[in-house]
């Protein structure tokens, strides 16, 4: 998307849609994939942290029994609201398209950016009382996630920023590279044997890995700008018409308007 977005020059990265009846009445043509893809997501985590294994409930966050009262199920509690910021994330881009008459796409960019940065708040919380390796995994994984909701918060005030675009995805994609080391190296070690955290060779390796995942993010990024635009420019001088240009559909215009500029469309083309 950032790489059409960037070949075509578009002003914003996604387009604003037009009123919603201009966009039909079926509920498949309102309802925002991504929002539906964050909501069954954010739940398919939430469920887990509660209810698995069979039979476990992780509901309560006070041991009533226990005369101190204390907190019980921390990590599942903080693995519960990184989710439930993603859910409310999806819900808002649910209530904007398909329940609003006119897209708020502020208040969408508003709650992607919210939900990032409970993410990087949350896993800074994961810092404290933790080993070594745990410590600097979770650190390197603040940043990235730091500057994804940074970037997206800015956003929601200047849209129309090519390079923010680039530094979002870029981020993104490395915040999920690593996402999937973190795991690696925490729960699965590719060798069997775990992470020795006291030997400060293990340790030094962390950041280089961390390098590693910002170049090949960088790379792939480079790789899909580069095919999209060898698709681009392809198709493009192959339907080339002079005068085209890429502009958004307009949003104030009712269904008549556009019929007409489509039929002067059509007209121009003919006399082409």
């Amino acid at each position: 998307m950032v790489s059409l977005a960037l070949l075509r020059g578009q002003r914003y990265l996604r387009p604003p849609l037009p009123p919603r009846e201009n966009r039909g009445h079926r509920w498949w043509q309102l309802v925002p994939v991504q929002g539906i893809m964050k909501v069954l997501i954010s739940l398919g985590g939430i469920i887990p942290e509660f209810f698995y294994p069979p039979g476990v409930n992780r509901l309560m966050i006070v041991d009533w029994e226990d005369p101190r009262r204390p907190f019980v199920f921390y990590e599942n509690w903080d693995h519960v609201t990184m989710y439930g910021f993603f859910l409310l994330s999806g819900v808002v881009d649910i209530a904007s398209r398909a329940c609003q008459a006119r897209q708020t796409a502020k208040l969408e960019q508003a709650a992607e950016a919210l939900a990032f940065c409970v993410l990087a708040l949350l896993m800074a919380a994961h810092l404290e009382n933790r080993g070594a390796l745990e410590i600097r995994v979770h650190a390197l994984f603040v940043a990235p996630a730091f500057l994804v909701g940074l970037v997206l918060a800015i956003e929601v005030w200047v849209p129309d920023q090519p390079a923010l675009w680039v530094l979002k995805t870029w981020m993104g994609l490395v915040l999920s590279s690593w996402m999937v080391q973190l795991s690696v190296l925490m729960y699965a070690p590719p060798s069997g044997q775990p992470w020795r955290a006291e030997n400060p060779e293990d340790l030094a390796f962390l950041p280089i890995f961390f390098c590693w995942h910002l170049a090949l993010g960088a790379a792939l990024l480079a790789a899909v700008y580069g095919l999209c635009s060898l698709w681009h420019h392809r198709s493009s001088s192959r339907r080339e018409v002079p005068g085209a240009k890429y502009r958004p559909c307009p949003r104030g215009y009712s269904n008549e308007d556009l019929e007409k500029l489509g039929a002067e469309g059509v007209l121009r083309d003919e006399g082409v």
